[in-house]
Parts: C-alpha cells; structure tokens; sequence
C-alpha cells in the first residue's frame, strides 16, 4: 500500500478541509473560465463505446462529469482521488445527475492507482498533478494503466509567456486572491495553490517528464493567454 510522505499527508488534509470551497477555489484561480478549459481538454479524448475513462483527483467530479456528457452512454469513468472529503463532494453531484451512475469513485493517490496495467482508454488529470508529490510516480503509473493506443490529457494552470501579463497574474496569485481566500476560508490554503502554480515545471519541461514516463505524440496548447495549459500524450501501440 503506498504510504503518503508528511507533505502528502498535509495536502491531503488541506484539501479535506477546503472541499467545500473547492469549486469556488478554482473559479477564482481561472477568472471563471475553467469550464471551458475543460470542455477543450476533455474533447482531446476519443473513446470508443464500451470503453473506461480514469479521472485522476477527481475532486468534485467535474471533468468525469464532462467526460460522461461527452462520450457514449456505455462508456464507465472512474473517478479517483486522495481526499475522502472531495468525493464525499463529488458523489453529492454524481447523485443529481443524469450520469452519475456511470462514474465510480475510488480513494487513492496518483502514485499508486489501484487498477491492473492497460485498464483504461483515457485518462485525465485536471488541476491536481501539480499536488502529486511524487510526479514521475504519477506519470508512470498513469502510463501503466493506459491500454496501448489510450491517452492522457493533463489540464494544469501554468504561468503565462507575456512578461508583463505573468506579472500582473502572480501579483493577483500571490496578493489578491490569499486575501479573499482568507475571507472564505482557509487563507494557508488559498496561499498554497498559488504558490503551487507558480512552483510548477515550465510547459516544456513537464511535457519532457510525460516523455521520460513513456508517453509519446506529445503536445501541449495554451488555454487563455498561457494562464493554464492542456497536455496530452499518448501511449504507443507496441
């Protein structure tokens, strides 16, 4: 069973305590637009009936919604995550709607995904592998899982190429949204998730760590001025 380090242990536990302003969070982090970022990385999918979808850190199940609305009525998506208190928010959804009952939720890290090699066609991972500790870990577990031919799409915000855009955005980061955070909720969490960003590999290099993990057909785009970005790649046939 793979055992969390102390810093897992503490963003698993930061994260159990902001479930409930999660969506709020992230609404915050994109301006509001993060649906449709994820409407565009979802479409990078191509499921065939019958096909199994893996959403890694699920959360409130917002992407393994999408993928649902998307994609054929057999297909089954299975939401994971490490934070209990995110899929007690999740089910919520899943049990007022349509396509809940074709999304099971599973309580694991990216690092140690509990399902047998070549499982899946797809996999996405939206806003949380910058949370993966272990991210080569993460990657090559995701690999593993994939069925030869499947794909990964990663939807992670990313700092933005205009210098002067960047700087006004981690001004907004670092100083704005710390403080509205702290108004609603925990202000150390909403001053961990911008940090993270901040923190988080260059495009090019992330998308290098996808290639050390095996994944090949790589290609990332910029979503809204560089301010998230949409990472795919795909896991040869042989």
């Amino acid at each position: 069973m793979f055992q969390l380090s102390d810093k897992g242990r503490g963003v698993r536990q930061m994260f159990d305590d902001i479930a409930h302003r999660y969506d709020l969070l992230n609404r915050l982090l994109s301006f509001g637009i993060d649906r449709r970022w994820r409407r565009f990385a979802v479409s990078q999918l191509s499921i065939p009936p019958g096909g199994r979808v893996l959403d890694i850190a699920t959360g409130t199940c917002d992407v393994a919604l999408e993928v649902a609305e998307s994609t054929d009525p057999s297909v089954i998506i299975v939401g994971e995550d490490f934070t209990q208190g995110m899929l007690v928010r999740g089910q919520l959804k899943l049990n007022v709607s349509q396509h809940g009952s074709r999304i099971m939720l599973v309580n694991a890290p990216c690092e140690e995904i509990p399902h047998p090699d070549a499982t899946f066609d797809g996999i996405t991972i939206a806003f949380g592998i910058r949370n993966v500790i272990d991210r080569p870990a993460g990657l090559k577990e995701m690999f593993r899982v994939l069925k030869p031919g499947g794909r990964a799409v990663i939807l992670e915000f990313s700092s933005p190429r205009s210098q002067l855009f960047r700087k006004l955005y981690h001004f907004y980061f670092q100083k704005i949204l710390p403080t509205i955070g702290g108004l609603l909720s925990k202000r150390s969490a909403y001053q961990y998730l911008p940090d993270s960003v901040i923190e988080f590999p260059s495009q090019k290099k992330f998308s290098q760590m996808m290639g050390q993990a095996g994944f090949q057909r790589l290609q990332y785009s910029d979503q809204t001025f560089g301010i998230a970005t949409v990472y795919v790649g795909d896991k040869p046939m042989n």
